[in-house]
């Protein structure tokens, strides 16, 4: 029978679309759960400040009556000012094995960014490089981190079927606690010190009641931190106080730690604790009536974390910073009883930083991938 391809219109026709990464995932291996409630809320227009300045168009498919796939096509309109580019993107994508599905929603999405007069469809962002984006291509074997994408493992030759060619890989990397402190000899924590005295640096953990003002202080190192990156989009006010307004939740103090040069601050790394070891046990993701307590009571269970993101101001790049960062989060982390973590994500041509890691006995052992299909003809 024909497919059937249709946009998202009706409440009904939301929940479909919300639902479907249930339906599709639930035999799919180590693929864990998000929060429903937190799924729902990142894709209404209302309450997602992203939002603000993008336009979503969201499909779903259909094939002998039954819901087959989803797509999100997406016009972020700050991505576009400050790259001063013309890209549309795809994301939030879904697909029982089957070719003909994918390449209908593909082309949904296609046709209406070409309707917006976008020269170029790139994903998967869900819904941006802000938030969780890339296609696990390599890593099926293990569960994801915390916040980073899991999928069944036909989803590249679906992706690559319609014709999606790649455009970067994001690389993370797992690290055991044993490996890293084994790793960090003398000699390297004499350099570490060395950094650490010529830029006159000191560390301080961010302290979460006064939780707006270090919002602003990481906002400003971030964006200018990253703002050289591929990919890059400055975080809006709202958009960072609302993704604070996640984290505030599972954020240990400890391991959001601050680089002050002579009391200004410079770099800031985010380690947070990996929760999908508690929503692994929560497979439908809700939160009620039992996973509530799953997630309250599991907290202090967590043995592994993910190093989330780590910025320098651009004045104080390369000057090893991002080493002598590792190298506090490890000894913090191990003081906590924590077993291993990820680092992730690290673009594929961020040399400096992936050397960094991979000298602490890192193993790179999972790949995601962002795809580009031309639409101008």
């Amino acid at each position: 029978m024909a497919i059937e391809v249709f946009a998202v219109r009706t409440k009904k026709e939301f929940k479909e679309f919300l639902n479907l990464e249930w339906k599709i995932n639930q035999n799919t291996p180590n693929w864990v759960s998000p929060l429903r409630m937190e799924r729902a809320k990142l894709l209404d227009k209302k309450k997602n400040p992203f939002f603000k300045h993008a336009e979503m168009e969201m499909f779903l498919a259909k094939k002998d009556g039954n819901l087959v796939g989803r797509i999100a096509a997406i016009v972020n309109e700050n991505h576009n000012k400050f790259h001063g580019d013309n890209w549309g993107f795809w994301g939030f994508f879904e697909s029982i094995n089957d070719q003909q599905v994918a390449n209908a929603l593909f082309t949904a999405a296609a046709d209406w960014l070409r309707a917006k007069n976008r020269d170029n469809m790139v994903g998967p962002m869900n819904p941006s490089t802000n938030d969780e984006c890339g296609l696990l291509i390599e890593g099926f074997d293990t569960p994801p981190f915390v916040m980073m994408t899991h999928s069944p493992d036909y989803y590249p030759a679906l992706v690559e079927g319609f014709g999606n060619k790649k455009i970067k890989d994001l690389y993370a990397w797992y690290l055991t606690t044993e490996t890293a402190l084994a790793n960090i000899t003398d000699k390297l924590e004499r350099i570490a010190n060395k950094i650490k005295e010529r830029h006159s640096i000191t560390f301080r953990n961010a302290e979460l009641k006064h939780i707006k003002r270090e919002v602003k202080l990481i906002k400003e190192i971030y964006n200018d931190a990253w703002s050289k990156n591929w990919g890059f989009v400055p975080f809006t006010d709202e958009e960072i106080d609302y993704l604070a307004g996640q984290l505030k939740q599972i954020v240990d103090e400890d391991l959001l730690i601050l680089a002050l040069k002579n009391d200004e601050p410079i770099a800031f790394s985010l380690t947070i604790p990996n929760i999908n070891e508690i929503l692994a046990k929560i497979p439908d993701g809700r939160l009620f009536p039992t996973g509530i307590f799953k997630l309250l009571f599991g907290f202090k269970n967590i043995k592994t974390v993910r190093v989330i993101t780590l910025g320098v101001k651009r004045e104080y790049q390369h000057q090893g910073l991002g080493s002598i960062f590792y190298i506090e989060t490890i000894k913090r982390a191990a003081q906590k009883g924590i077993t291993a973590g990820e680092l992730s994500w690290i673009l594929e041509d961020n040399h400096p930083m992936n050397s960094a890691i991979q000298a602490l006995g890192s193993e790179l052992y999972k790949r995601y991938r962002i795809y580009q299909f031309p639409l101008s003809t």
